[in-house]
């Protein structure tokens, strides 16, 4: 049976991974264990709660056809949902759900709301006494859903992060921890998921602050002897989004009250969003218990935003502030800066600056100049996506034909041309080029850089070619 199972679950995963990205896959089908089948009906197991409602929600359609040909039209699936418990150590337990079945978990561990008494609250960020309601949440109104721009980089945050502004405290994901490098709209995120309940729920007291303020608060209560003041304010929010959460490290004391405050707020339900540069794993410097309790709900990365969605960005910038730039400088923008959204906004605002302060219509070359003076190293280099599109422009071709496996002379000239303006422009490795060129290999792209030496050499049409690139592609 032991065996009849692992290959009908190897075959499932076959179907699957032909219907699904890679990343996909790897994160809400590879963590799957296959439990038991019995009278057409198949256990898999899961490893929380948030889990099976993702699958729920966006693969059973997926799930229940593959089942079904892999077991038989009236096949059924049951979750063995085992989830880490700080508090009890109950048992795994199994929930029976037909393919068909879409209704929500309950969680089986709900804990009691624990009194904080009736005594005046006092507020540590204005006046001792300030009753609940007249608390400042501290959120910028720039920083909303309908302004940030949702891609393939940040759509598993976004999700989570507006299922949370529905539901706070009622969803899987509480706490909320959301990570990522920087400049990539953790911030922003976080404003938003507040934001949004504020509008939909204004009885609720939402409190944004970062991580540094919030250490300095509690130094300044253990000085004034009022901890106990700061502890119940802190406890009596509805939703807490504390920004940076990496920097608790090292602060035994500040990561011993938030952990107290993160407890009663957990425990009575109300909603916690936090941010990192790391996951939790990754995490040093902080205290075990606090690290467990950030992984009782989700951990959603930010990862660097693609090509599409690094324009679609600048577009939505520039309509928010009335502007309108050439289609090929918002693309040179977008090829350029490739890892900092914050710097890729900085860019454009520069950008607009310059062209105001020097009164120079905004043009590529002075794009050009832009980006060399006022953006950091890192985006100095002109990127190998940058290169191919400017190569298949002038040669106008689609840019999915010079990395496809074509060998048509006209595609494989442009192709190795691609190829010798990154190992002249960029520091990419060239295996790397190769592959940004259709999964080449590095000796290709060395006999395309030899190839493009000795044509422009001796043949003065290609010669005109190259210069005519070299113009295309030099930062001023």
């Amino acid at each position: 049976m032991k065996k009849n199972l692992e290959q009908v679950w190897y075959n499932c995963l076959s179907i699957i991974k032909d219907n699904v990205s890679l990343q996909a896959y790897k994160t809400w089908f590879e963590p799957i264990k296959p439990i038991k089948i019995k009278e057409g009906v198949i256990t898999i197991q899961v490893p929380s709660q948030f889990f099976y409602e993702w699958l729920e929600e966006h693969y059973i359609e997926l799930l229940r056809k593959t089942i079904r040909k892999e077991i038989g039209p009236e096949s059924k699936l049951e979750y063995s949902i085992v989830m880490e418990n700080n508090y009890t150590n109950s048992k795994p337990y199994t929930v029976k759900i037909p393919t068909t079945n879409k209704k929500a978990l309950k969680n089986p561990s709900v804990a009691m709301p624990l009194d904080i008494g009736a005594s005046p609250i006092k507020n540590p960020f204005v006046i001792p006494g300030l009753r609940k309601v007249n608390v400042d949440s501290n959120l910028n109104p720039n920083y909303s859903f309908e302004n940030f721009v949702e891609g393939d980089c940040n759509r598993l945050a976004r999700s989570a992060g507006y299922a949370v502004a529905n539901k706070p405290g009622g969803t899987a994901f509480n706490p909320l921890l959301i990570y990522g490098g920087v400049g990539l709209g953790k911030t922003h995120l976080a404003h938003s998921i507040g934001i949004e309940i504020k509008n939909e729920f204004p009885e609720k007291t939402v409190l944004y602050v970062s991580s540094e303020k919030f250490t300095h608060q509690f130094i300044d209560a253990v000085k004034n002897n009022n901890t106990n003041d700061f502890i119940h304010f802190y406890q009596m929010i509805d939703v807490l989004i504390i920004d940076d959460v990496q920097f608790f490290a090292g602060k035994e004391k500040t990561q011993d009250v938030f952990f107290t405050i993160f407890n009663h707020l957990h425990q009575t339900g109300k909603q916690l969003v936090l941010t990192s540069d790391k996951p939790p794993v990754e995490l040093q410097g902080m205290e075990q218990r606090l690290l467990s309790r950030f992984k009782w709900g989700l951990s959603a990365d930010l990862q660097s935003p693609t090509l599409e969605t690094r324009i679609a960005i600048l577009q939505k910038k520039m309509y928010a502030d009335g502007i309108d730039l050439p289609k090929e400088v918002v693309e040179y923008l977008a090829y350029s800066i490739t890892t900092n959204i914050r710097e890729l906004e900085g860019a454009l605002i520069s950008l607009i600056a310059q062209s105001s302060l020097n009164k120079k219509a905004i043009t590529l070359e002075l794009a050009k100049q832009m980006i060399d003076k006022f953006v950091k190293n890192t985006a100095r280099e002109v990127s190998i996506d940058y290169i191919q599109k400017v190569v298949c422009d002038y040669f106008d071709l689609p840019i999915e034909l010079l990395k496809s496996k074509t060998r048509k002379r006209e595609v494989v000239q442009a192709r190795q041309i691609a190829m010798f303006f990154a190992k002249k422009m960029t520091k990419s490795s060239l295996a790397n080029i190769g592959m940004h060129c259709g999964g080449k290999d590095h000796a290709t792209v060395l006999h395309a850089c030899r190839t493009v030496n000795n044509l422009s050499e001796t043949d003065k049409t290609f010669r005109g070619y190259l210069e005519d690139l070299n113009k295309k592609l030099s930062i001023q």
